[in-house]
């Protein structure tokens, strides 16, 4: 009776982990409905890191006990290749013990045709909301989550969504790159992006800081007041644009830290960065009755 007991357990725990691993999905089965005249493979770069992404995709890792929220990652990597690991698959174990579904996006560069990423980043949350039953989201707490130039795309998401299908119920930004504008943006990012000499319409449809609006989704920001590679002027502007529009902000401004620390125990601040954001996750949580 035991064995068989003892049996039945490891078959339980043996279906859980089954049921945890993570689900790839390309995000364009068929075809994208447009292109960034990029060809080739995917390059494999040290660290982690990715670029010349041709097959985008999104990886979905699935908690034990969902809580009904989800998470859309986008990695940074100045619009030319993904931190696919501290940007991206190193949060996944921390976000499913807390409940949450987590999903990390590999999005196609630009190569100068801005409207490549944002058609993946909305491509996905698409997918996502069409399996919310299936791994147990509620479609009204779907997320979106991004880093630096991954930041910059998030907080398209939030602003630019083309329909209440693609916009995320709330934004978290890693030291985002926020603007377009020269002296504030990150010029590589905005190279990448836009082009090296891109209309005045362009530039100004890219900075985010002016694409809020009283839709636009809660933000959770943070970021080092040392960074020198996006100036804190990026989200000092944006939280500033939230302000103005009545959107519910939160801001964490750590005194060091610079650039780039995503989920890397090496930052000063990572305890206190993390205890604050699930903070904040729970009690979008609690509002949307998911605990």
């Amino acid at each position: 009776m035991k064995r068989i007991s003892l049996l039945l357990m490891l078959l339980t725990s043996l279906s859980l982990l089954k049921a945890q691993e993570p689900i790839v999905m390309n995000l364009w089965p068929d075809e994208a409905p447009n292109s960034n005249g990029l060809t080739g493979v995917e390059e494999d770069l040290k660290g982690g890191r990715v670029a010349n992404v041709v097959n985008p995709s999104i990886t979905v890792h699935r908690p034990a006990k969902p809580n009904g929220m989800a998470i859309l990652m986008c990695p940074g990597g100045g619009y030319a290749r993904l931190a696919m690991n501290h940007e991206g698959h190193d949060m996944a174990p921390w976000m499913n013990a807390l409940g949450i579904t987590y999903v990390v996006l590999k999005y196609r560069m630009p190569n100068g045709h801005d409207e490549v990423p944002l058609s993946d980043a909305e491509q996905a949350i698409r997918l996502i909301r069409q399996h919310t039953q299936e791994w147990g989201i509620n479609p009204q707490c779907i997320g979106v989550m991004g880093a630096s130039a991954g930041g910059h795309l998030a907080a398209s998401l939030a602003t630019l969504y083309t329909s209440e299908e693609t916009r995320p119920d709330f934004q978290v930004l890693f030291y985002p790159v926020i603007s377009m504008r020269p002296g504030i943006t990150h010029a590589g990012s905005r190279t990448n992006l836009l082009g090296s000499e891109p209309t005045a319409a362009l530039e100004e449809k890219y900075c985010l800081e002016r694409r809020v609006n009283s839709r636009t989704p809660q933000a959770f920001l943070m970021l080092s007041a040392d960074d020198k590679s996006v100036p804190p002027a990026n989200s000092l502007g944006y939280f500033q644009a939230l302000l103005e529009h009545n959107v519910p902000a939160t801001m964490h401004i750590y005194p060091i830290g610079g650039h780039g620390w995503g989920f890397r125990d090496s930052f000063t601040y990572k305890r206190q960065w993390t205890e604050e954001l699930e903070k904040w996750l729970r009690e979008i949580s609690a509002k949307g009755s998911v605990l």
